[in-house]
């Protein structure tokens, strides 16, 4: 594929701190790469260097000739005073774009779904929301469609549905051979449904991995175990987090077979990420069998009905009766306004019913983890730790008791990072402490609304191992379906019409009743539908014959024997590097050997592919 970006010993300091130091990597035509890594640590500045925004202080940056470059930042650049219109199509004639169906897409699944209806393209930017304003720029980027697309953040402000229909369009309808897609994102399962290539960004370099997130994950417990690394090493989170992927949903594990294989020696030992039975003991014995009921509660809300000032009424919650059981798990998805945190303040008792009863337990403790932050502004002076310990010095997670210490340092505050003061955190810093502060005071009914604002994955991951532990309800309100997959074993949904409905089929299941329901169906036939369809059984399909399959799995069981040829191939190589490192020339010729079998392997891998989709 054609080399569009290179960089060459890129280095870029700031102040003291090295951001990027000897980087050496590139962007060609057909990547998708994800870029991964924690909050300041270089992904923003290595995204701008490809863009050219920035100058590095040593090295090279290269790009082909004539190659176009578009990018999406935290901070859009639109133009205030000007309309959605002419921000995206700038001024092209209407028939010209109207016409091609790929813009047409991009108006239908981004432009179409601002505010949760479709937006007026003669509306000013400067009169919309952060949301609705990062949906016109990326929108202005996917229709001008240049040779490399860098996107940072992309995710932000995008419900479950925006999340699902930007994937599917980067892949399905961006991708080309000589164009590429550079993202830096936080939602796993984004990263896992669009990327190629990912690189991790760590103390100022650049490590590239082949795949998503799951094979990232993967690529660095085999890192790991090939270096030989002690068994306490070995059995951290990363371990934790493989084991997950490998049990986790059908849509997870449909990884090739010669990949699982791989995983099982690391993940053999490793027992699920929660013992639910315990934890279900543990937050009965402390709840006892009541936590919160609803019954007929219903919630309606005053709103301007019409531009002349008309006050009307919208009803978030119409009837809804709901008991919550002790150590149930429960995810909420919905279209944005479509009244989630509303339902959380309902169940925390800070939302007042319009009719109906609620009904809590007398032993419930409530954590309520809101998406404002500014009740920690009384801290400001104060350092993490003592704004932790302010609440107690020691908390029992599970059958463990640990430490205020403990708990923050489980939540990225480190020792020293314990001593900075409240005022100097970052957004995602003070989002840490505030869900700290909220386990501290040992709450055993956690409701969470977006806990994954402004959190890299490094401490998505740890948050997500401090909840495995953890004993009680859980309600978690969030577009990042990867966690909601993750921490809870069952999802509802608020489809906007005030009713709280299940989802047996999960997220999957909630996308295609808003597909349904967009396209005029009745959504009580649908959920009804949706029930059933998630007990049928798959079976291949009536177009691909018996002989067909019985051959393609001859195949895939050909490719696998070669493919596990290769690995023992890849290991001896490994070692002789490992016995040559002082032979420069030796190394050189063993490496020139490491690349063939890659190169080998991605050929047989597609041959895998390929019939596994004829077996499916």
């Amino acid at each position: 594929m054609p080399s569009l970006i290179n960089l060459e010993r890129v280095s870029l300091t700031f102040g003291l701190d090295p951001i990027l130091s000897e980087v050496s990597i590139g962007v060609s035509g057909g990547d998708r790469v994800g870029i991964v890594g924690r909050n300041g640590g270089g992904k923003s500045t290595l995204l701008s260097v490809l863009a050219g925004d920035r100058e590095p202080d040593s090295g090279r940056v290269s790009r082909t000739g004539g190659t176009t470059i578009g990018s999406v930042s935290q901070t859009d650049d639109l133009i205030p005073g000007a309309s959605v219109r002419e921000n995206v199509f700038g001024d092209r004639a209407e028939h010209d774009w109207a016409g091609d169906p790929a813009i047409r897409d991009v108006v239908t699944g981004l432009l179409g779904r601002v505010g949760g209806g479709a937006v007026d393209l003669d509306a000013p930017v400067a009169s919309m929301s952060g949301g609705e304003r990062r949906r016109v720029a990326l929108a202005r980027e996917l229709v001008r469609a240049p040779d490399v697309l860098l996107l940072d953040e992309p995710t932000n402000h995008l419900d479950v549905e925006g999340v699902a229909w930007l994937a599917e369009h980067l892949v399905h309808r961006y991708a080309r051979p000589d164009n590429a897609v550079v993202v830096i994102t936080h939602d796993r399962w984004f990263l896992d449904a669009v990327a190629t290539r990912t690189w991790e960004v760590v103390s100022g370099t650049v490590t590239p991995f082949e795949g998503g997130y799951a094979a990232y994950v993967l690529a660095k417990a085999e890192r790991e175990r090939m270096a030989a690394v002690t068994a306490e090493r070995r059995n951290n989170l990363l371990r934790k987090e493989l084991a997950w992927l490998r049990r986790g949903p059908p849509a997870r594990t449909s990884k090739p077979k010669f990949r699982i294989d791989a995983a099982n020696a690391l993940i053999a030992d490793e027992p699920p990420p929660r013992n639910d039975v315990e934890l279900i003991g543990f937050a009965t014995a402390r709840l006892g069998k009541d936590v919160v009921d609803l019954h007929d509660a219903s919630v309606t809300v005053p709103v301007e009905s019409s531009g002349d000032g008309d006050i009307g009424e919208r009803t978030l919650l119409d009837r809804v009766t709901w008991q919550l059981a002790p150590g149930e798990r429960v995810g909420i998805v919905g279209v944005n306004g479509a009244g989630k945190s509303t339902l959380l303040r309902v169940v925390s008792g800070e939302q007042p019913l319009t009719s109906g009863k609620r009904k809590q337990g007398v032993t419930v403790v409530i954590g309520h983890l809101t998406q404002d932050v500014s009740d920690l502004d009384r801290f400001r002076d104060w350092r993490v730790i003592e704004a932790v310990e302010d609440v107690r010095s020691y908390v029992r997670l599970g059958a463990k008791e640990l430490s205020a210490s403990q708990v923050a340092q489980r939540l990225g505050f480190t020792g020293p990072a314990q001593q900075t003061r409240v005022r100097d955190l970052s957004g995602g810093e003070r989002r840490r402490l505030q869900l700290t502060r909220i386990l501290m005071n040992e709450p055993n009914l956690l409701l969470l609304d977006e806990p994954t604002n402004d959190l890299d994955i490094e401490t998505l991951t740890s948050l997500e191992d401090v909840l495995d532990g953890w004993a009680g309800t859980l309600l978690v309100v969030s577009h990042d379906r990867y966690l909601l997959e993750r921490v809870c074993d069952r999802q509802v949904a608020l489809l906007g019409d005030g009713k709280v409905r299940d989802l047996p089929g999960g997220v999957e299941e909630y996308l295609r009743l808003r597909q349904q329901a967009a396209e005029g169906a009745d959504p009580v036939t649908i959920a009804a539908a949706g029930a059933s369809a998630g007990s049928a059984t798959h079976t291949p399909s009536a177009a691909v014959s018996a002989a067909e399959v019985r051959e393609a799995r001859k195949v895939m069981a050909r490719v696998e024997k070669q493919l596990a040829r290769l690995g023992e191939r890849e290991s001896r190589l490994h070692a002789a590097m490992a016995e040559a490192a002082a032979d420069h020339a030796t190394v050189l010729e063993l490496n020139r050997e490491l690349r063939e079998i890659v190169d080998e392997r991605e050929v047989l891998e597609l041959e895998w592919l390929e019939a596994a989709e004829t077996v499916e």
